[in-house]
């Protein structure tokens, strides 16, 4: 079973899953977050993706915080694209002995994901005014080109600042976004020819093809099939200012 709240931490959301048997679970999908995990006594991060992620492996708890696109490499104290499309020890990014401290506080916590929630809050860094202003716009459908002008960034500029604070260009995380709110009107109900235009798409087959692209999935198979829990974290609902509904196993 998944659960989640909305964290303390602005933008970021507190989560925990215990698997179950159903079938049909999703596997996780690209939405521009990164998450800090804890599972099996073991301190994780996932990445940012770029394709859906499976995993393997019986199922197993978890519990996370889920924080907001763009707030981790701050955190972390790594740029993003060093962790894009990946899963790592905790202890790959920071020295050894602090993670083990980490962990026994972690474990001795009787809410590991409150726990987790406060490790968060003590290390996370002034939000970036720029990239929140940025995740807001292309959440929202604005184009890269236009909001990089509203933000005084030029071309390359943004490309940089994107790669360390994403994991990839502007550009995919706005394809990323406007995946997410393709699945958010689909999964209401919308009609996939009205989710295409609404979404930003320039028709049904340019939706079908980002979705194949980013998912190996066809838009049909996403809206029947149970949304699973994450090796990242864990179903969600992504924390964007759009309200798109996001959950996936990740």
């Amino acid at each position: 079973m998944y659960e989640e709240r909305a964290s303390r931490l602005a933008g970021a959301v507190v989560w925990t899953n215990t698997p179950s048997a159903a079938p049909g679970a999703l596997p996780v999908l690209p939405d521009g977050c990164m998450d800090l995990l804890w599972s099996g006594g073991r301190l994780l991060v996932a990445g940012p993706d770029t394709r859906a992620h499976l995993l393997g492996g019986p199922p197993v708890s978890w519990a996370g915080i889920r924080l907001f696109p763009g707030t981790a490499p701050a955190l972390l104290g790594v740029p993003a694209h060093e962790l894009r499309d990946r899963r790592v020890e905790l202890a790959d990014l920071w020295p050894a002995a602090e993670v083990r401290r980490l962990s026994g506080r972690i474990a001795a916590a009787a809410h590991p994901a409150a726990a987790l929630e406060e490790l968060a809050l003590e290390r996370a860094a002034p939000p970036d005014r720029a990239l929140r202003r940025l995740v807001t716009a292309l959440a929202a459908g604005r184009a890269v080109a236009g909001t990089a002008d509203e933000l005084g960034l030029g071309a390359r500029q943004l490309h940089r600042r994107s790669l360390a604070a994403f994991g990839y260009g502007p550009k995919t995380l706005a394809r990323i976004l406007r995946l997410q709110r393709a699945l958010a009107l689909a999964r209401q109900g919308i009609p996939y020819a009205d989710t295409a235009d609404r979404a930003g798409y320039a028709d049904q087959s340019h939706l079908s093809r980002d979705i194949r692209e980013f998912t190996g999935l066809t838009l049909g198979a996403l809206v029947r099939r149970r949304p699973g829990y994450r090796a990242s974290g864990a179903n969600r609902s992504t924390p964007l200012p759009s309200g798109s509904s996001t959950t996936a196993y990740r």
